[in-house]
């Protein structure tokens, strides 16, 4: 099902073709929403920003855990991003929470604090815990380790009920969506999503099949299935079965079409090479040309490793969302 028009309505009509069959493959969503439950079980009150800790429910008998944090100075309703952090320990890592539970006093580790980033760049940020990560894992991991995730046995378990850990966590972020909405604070139609690693991933899939999303920052990600994840050891949560013999990630990326979509990426990422990424974004500005929207996509290629650097990344979503 790759990418192969340059008519506008053929192109229309592909992405709805090819967003189903891409549903179907990461083992579709349930039929109906859960009443979220939603509960606010912490408030915290900082300099600059407000942070609250929030439970709700994603399906029957599954929470979602996670930190929405507002700016002191803040326009309601405004733009809220939904942060996913990546491989390592959760979303406390992404709104600078120490192992110790203090505060760090600057942005650190590979993901650099990005959920705070947004807060200091004037946007809301609802830091969602994905599943297996952090303040979701099982209690093995968690006697393993602050970074060790449950990555592996519950991403066999869904395998062995046909679906797939890419399908859990983007109904996850479907229903951040549904979160946010309820929430005075935001504009519902200025919600974005960004990630770096593990969390671009799902950046990447839910920016793709939830059309909600307005805007989406992919960090150390974006490349393509050849030489990524197909050709380099990656977390079993990565792959999606039969995804290869569908698309390749730049025809996925066409599904974000015409909405606003960017990719940063380190000129020394040992998993995500960076001649991929650009091949691949070469690839998706053809398909943004054929919905007349080459201006809302945008790439930073940055000196560095795979981390998160999010320079030209937040003023892109200061023009698109």
């Amino acid at each position: 099902m790759a990418f192969r028009t340059k008519d506008l309505e053929e192109a229309k009509i592909w992405q709805r073709k090819l967003r189903r069959k891409v549903v179907q493959l990461v083992g579709g969503f349930p039929r109906e929403r859960c009443p979220l439950r939603a509960e606010v079980i912490e408030r915290k009150e900082f300099p600059t920003y407000t942070r609250e800790t929030v439970v709700f429910q994603s399906r029957e008998r599954l929470s979602v855990f996670g930190y929405f944090l507002i700016p002191r100075e803040f326009a309601s309703p405004g733009p809220a991003m939904v942060c996913l952090p990546g491989h390592g320990r959760g979303c406390d890592d992404i709104v600078g929470i120490e192992e110790d539970g203090t505060m760090r006093s600057a942005y650190g580790g590979y993901q650099n604090d990005f959920a705070l980033q947004c807060v200091d760049q004037g946007f809301s940020a609802f830091a969602m815990e994905q599943f297996g990560f952090g303040h979701r894992r099982d209690e093995r991991a968690r006697a393993g380790g602050p970074g060790n995730s449950s990555c592996q046995p519950a991403s066999g378990a869904a395998f062995l009920l046909g679906q797939t850990m890419v399908g859990w966590r983007v109904w996850d972020v479907m229903r951040t969506v549904d979160y946010l909405e309820t929430r005075e604070e935001v504009d519902a139609k200025r919600i974005g999503c960004m990630g770096i690693s593990g969390g671009g991933t799902i950046t990447f899939f839910a920016a793709a099949l939830e059309r909600r999303i307005k805007a989406a920052v992919v960090s150390g990600y974006f490349n393509t299935f050849r030489d990524s994840i197909l050709s380099i050891s990656h977390c079993i949560c990565n792959y999606v079965p039969g995804m290869l013999r569908v698309a390749e990630m730049y025809d996925l990326a066409g599904l974000i079409a015409p909405r606003a979509f960017f990719v940063e990426s380190g000129t020394e990422d040992g998993i995500f090479p960076v001649e991929a990424t650009k091949f691949a974004f070469e690839k998706v500005k053809e398909i943004y040309g054929v919905f007349g929207a080459e201006e809302r996509i945008g790439l930073e290629i940055f000196e560095g490793e795979h981390s998160f650097y999010g320079k030209g990344a937040f003023r892109f979503l200061e023009r698109w969302l």
